[in-house]
């Protein structure tokens, strides 16, 4: 991916890098980023010199058709790791263990810990499920990162990306030694969540929303179910009337 599409992502869009020696060089990270665009997974590690390894949701690994199966060896080829968002923690328990085996191997971890990319590009509340875990478990420094324009490159709907530099700003590590083999404890998974989530909100300059993405993006959606509905009711009212009418006048 990275000689590949890397290569021409950063060709063609030019993204800019602030804090890239934050990275290091090798040992064990975990990269905790805010989610606006599908492109984030390709821009962030284009942009590093070393393998970043993703949790994806579970959908792509298991949609049906050609486009479905194109999708799920994609994935499964540049290393991502799948998870089921439906599970009470938000995320699975076997995605959760397969974070901590890459950060034990010395690797680096990427995560979102919004869950979800965010519906109106604000920054919603963090899940205490997969980076704390990982996190505690592993006793590994967590990177905070803010993707910057992300969403702008092609909104949902478009087909055709926009051409245009995106930003990527890395924050210093984050110690979380102190709570080390505590993360069964969720007070303490909450707290270690909210503070990347503060770092990443400095970062990224963003609203922050506390409310998880996954709860704004359903009461948008019935928001504009119900705003349909409405358009719909009215649009039939105003036939009603207008046959009423027409026939009086008749």
């Amino acid at each position: 991916m990275k000689f590949s599409i890397g290569g021409s992502l950063k060709l063609a869009f030019r993204p800019w890098v602030e804090g890239l020696e934050n990275i290091p060089a090798e040992g064990p990270a975990i990269l905790a980023s805010n989610h606006l665009s599908f492109s984030d997974s390709f821009f962030l590690p284009a942009v590093l010199d070393r393998k970043v390894t993703f949790i994806a949701k579970a959908e792509y690994f298991t949609s049906p058709g050609l486009k479905g199966k194109l999708t799920a060896a994609f994935f499964k080829g540049v290393g991502q790791l799948p998870v089921d968002r439906s599970g009470a923690r938000g995320a699975g328990e076997a995605a959760i263990q397969s974070g901590i085996e890459v950060v034990e191997r010395g690797e680096l971890f990427g995560i979102y810990p919004e869950g979800t990319r965010s519906p109106d590009g604000r920054l919603y509340r963090g899940k205490p499920g997969g980076l704390a875990r990982v996190a505690l478990a592993t006793g590994a420094p967590v990177i905070p990162v803010a993707m910057i324009d992300t969403e702008k490159i092609q909104p949902p709907g478009k087909v055709v990306p926009k051409l245009m530099r995106p930003g990527i700003r890395i924050g210093k590590p984050l110690d979380f030694s102190r709570y080390h083999g505590m993360d069964g404890d969720r007070f303490i998974l909450r707290s270690v969540t909210d503070e990347v989530m503060y770092e990443i909100m400095k970062l990224s300059g963003q609203e922050y929303v506390d409310v998880y993405a996954t709860a704004a993006k359903r009461q948008i959606a019935d928001a504009d179910k119900a705003a349909r509905e409405a358009a719909k009711e009215a649009a039939r009212e105003a036939a009603r009337e207008a046959k009423a009418t027409g026939g009086k006048e008749h």
